[in-house]
């Protein structure tokens, strides 16, 4: 015998070929508790009432089940050990138009306006819960770490630059010496007076000597003012904070790279964490990020050159932001468009696999990339020939090349132009004429 399973906000229902009720099984008087268990069956899984239901259905001799969900039919079908089928559109559209008269019948509520209210507060509960899991992905979990790594770039170099020119009052050599921030700021918190900065000071912070050896000597004939001591005190404890701000970044950045190995490996071995996660925060969310085709991820973060080429008919942009991909950064200048359509096609594969379950083939898509830019380094070693510029025309026949294509050159008319006052004024001049003859 053949049922038919129908899904409603107040329970679960079946029925026989002849669109009779067989039973049913009602959803406890819980809007939260009837949002949840609907979430689950239009995720393709089996609540606890549909599995009940099915097992009173196998128990009075139904064997074949008809389900709206293919997904749900499916499931049945490898947990329970039943023959599920798919329902037409028809046939479940005339069965839920018996919503009301079914949850009247078994007495779930007394009429239709008890109903109206009870599936307004479930859809209330199932919106909550849809927009709940949407904030739980973990795409923009990575989303929010991969901005809070870039608002710490920006404050560390907001602060390095106020330390640096704080401490350059008194010691103004340094500056030039020490390029790199963190470094600087150790020896700003560790060394502090100009008189520390010794080789075998220098060279437990890990200077090399030959660094070491020109810092010491422009400690000693250093042009920087005195600094009294609690000056000092306060550039040091600066010099602090901005320490631990790269400490906090590099734990940053290390969260930012679990979560994308966990969340997108494939995005992660193509692109790297920090772009690949960069890309699916300017794409909105993984799943947003492996809907696009590769020509629009191949461009992504320079909209504004390609509104601008598509507006003046500018040349349009190569790449946006996997230029921060080391293979495209370091490559030579005429060979970065092909670069880019190659990366961009790979991650466009990598993006779908992650979003939508595929297994791992990040290193068949990083060595097919290898391999595709051997040939393009191979094939194009020498820069293009510079294009010969278009020939300008100039005055009248620039107007009558832009006019006629081209095709007919300028010639000026036989005998010179109409003689002046010939057919001037038309037929205003006339009537002007007559009236003063008269």
């Amino acid at each position: 015998m053949k049922a038919f399973i129908i899904q409603f906000p107040y329970g679960v229902a079946a029925f026989d070929d002849k669109k009779g009720l067989v039973d049913r099984a009602l959803f406890a008087k819980k809007p939260q508790a009837a949002a949840r268990s609907l979430l689950k069956t239009e995720a393709g899984k089996l609540s606890d009432e549909v599995f009940s239901l099915l097992t009173l259905l196998k128990t009075a001799g139904y064997d074949t089940f008809v389900f709206e969900n293919a997904n749900l039919a499916d499931e049945a079908h490898r947990k329970m050990d039943v023959k599920a089928e798919t329902a037409k559109l028809s046939e479940a559209e005339d069965l839920r138009a018996k919503m009301s008269e079914v949850a009247v019948e078994v007495r779930f509520v007394g009429d239709e306006q008890e109903l109206n209210l009870w599936n307004r507060n479930v859809s209330m509960e199932l919106a909550k819960l849809r927009i709940k899991g949407a904030s739980e992905k973990r795409d923009l979990i990575v989303a929010q770490g991969i901005q809070t790594l870039d608002d710490l770039d920006r404050t560390v170099n907001l602060f390095m630059g106020r330390l640096r020119e704080w401490y350059g009052v008194y010691f103004p050599e340094l500056d030039r010496l020490i390029e790199k921030h963190e470094t600087y700021s150790r020896l700003v918190m560790n060394l502090g007076y100009k008189e520390n900065y010794t080789l075998q000071s220098l060279e437990q912070e890990n200077i090399p000597k030959e660094r070491a050896a020109l810092v010491t000597k422009a400690a000693e004939s250093s042009m920087g003012a005195d600094i009294a001591e609690p000056d000092l005190l306060q550039i040091q404890a600066l010099a602090k904070d901005v320490l631990e701000f790269y400490e906090l970044r590099k734990n940053m950045e290390n969260y930012v790279d679990r979560a994308m190995e966990e969340m997108a490996p494939n995005v992660r071995t193509v692109a790297g964490a920090l772009l690949g996660a960069r890309l699916i925060a300017l794409a909105g969310s993984l799943q947003n990020l492996a809907m696009r085709p590769a020509s629009t991820i191949q461009v992504l973060g320079a909209e504004k050159a390609l509104f601008r080429s598509l507006k003046t008919g500018a040349r349009p942009p190569k790449h946006g932001l996997i230029f921060q991909h080391t293979l495209l950064h370091d490559a030579k200048r005429w060979q970065r468009g092909k670069i880019a359509r190659v990366i961009a096609g790979k991650l466009a594969i990598a993006a779908r696999a992650d979003a939508f379950g595929g297994n791992y083939i990040g290193d068949d898509l990083k060595a097919a990339i290898n391999k595709r830019l051997d040939e393009i380094r191979e094939k194009y070693k020498e820069p293009p020939p510079p294009k010969e510029p278009k020939p300008r025309l100039e005055g009248r026949e620039q107007f009558h090349e832009r006019r006629e294509g081209g095709e007919r050159p300028f010639k000026p008319r036989e005998g010179g132009g109409r003689p002046y006052g010939e057919n001037r004024g038309g037929p205003h001049r006339d009537r002007r004429r007559r009236r003063e003859r008269r």
